[in-house]
């Protein structure tokens, strides 16, 4: 178990990197009512305020500088809901502090947090999740149930216009699950691909996993927050398996138990599902 996890001292303390995000803003909230939990910073290159401001109420002192929000706050745990461009050296530098890591940013590398992981020193942990909501690691872990009964599956997913990556790492994880269950089932799917799409129409059947057939479409709206459609389909009978969510604090409640769990683990562990016991 990591040192990190002695919380007889007082409550575990946590950074927030990215926080005047919309997920940022969220986890500051979450940590901040936790009474286990300290908010020890905020760590923000476009921050302007020396104080983290939540409704006005001034949280903990804010940064432009990782490294010195590090050093001046001593955190146990940074939590980064940020970009996949800026994530992987926020994350280097935490781990190279000896601070655990939970992470939400998607769209890094597997290979990328591997290495970041194997570079850390002892035994801090990175830990990083798709999707940190409880419905959604249900979803997929029906979905991978489901895989081995049905022909053909597709996925569709649905977020807000200003979601960087497409599809989305909820999405991408779901069909990997999807395509190692059929594969270890020794199931081909007969639903037609890209050859069937349309001149100047490329894109109607979505993006294909190395030809798993598995299908991913994104949809890209600002009436939504997040939702995930996976469709599975064979003779006479059609499966359908939906998560919503609707609003930004449905994540929080797999945020906090990332945050309290991840001083008990090491190296890198992916997935909310890890810590659920499923």
């Amino acid at each position: 178990m990591n040192a990190q996890t002695d919380t007889a001292s007082g409550p575990l303390k946590v950074l927030v990197s990215g926080y005047l995000g919309k997920m940022g803003s969220e986890v500051v909230r979450a940590v901040s009512a936790a009474p286990d939990l300290e908010l020890v910073g905020g760590f923000d290159p476009a921050c302007k305020q020396p104080q983290v401001l939540i409704e006005g109420e001034q949280l903990a002192p804010a940064f432009t500088d990782l490294t010195l929000a590090l050093e001046s706050t001593q955190p146990q745990v940074m939590v980064d809901f940020t970009i996949p461009t800026a994530a992987a050296q926020n994350i280097e530098t935490a781990l190279q502090a000896g601070v655990d890591c939970v992470v939400g940013t998607t769209g890094i590398k597997a290979e990328t947090l591997e290495a970041l992981a194997g570079a850390a020193p002892g035994t801090t942990t990175l830990f990083v999740a798709p999707n940190f909501t409880t419905g959604a690691v249900l979803m997929m872990a029906m979905s991978k149930l489901a895989a081995k009964f049905f022909d053909d599956a597709e996925i569709i997913e649905f977020h807000h216009n200003n979601k960087k990556d497409a599809p989305s790492g909820t999405a991408l994880a779901t069909a990997r699950l999807i395509a190692e269950e059929r594969s270890a089932q020794g199931l081909v799917s007969s639903a037609p691909g890209s050859e069937t799409e349309l001149p100047q129409m490329q894109g109607a059947r979505g993006a294909e996993l190395l030809n798993s057939g598995v299908h991913l479409h994104s949809v890209r709206s600002n009436g939504f927050v997040a939702s995930q459609e996976v469709i599975f389909g064979s003779s006479g009978q059609t499966l359908t398996i939906r998560h919503d969510s609707f609003d930004r604090s449905s994540y929080m409640p797999g945020v906090l138990l990332a945050i309290r769990s991840v001083g008990a683990l090491s190296g890198l562990v992916v997935g909310l599902e890890e810590l659920m016991s499923l």
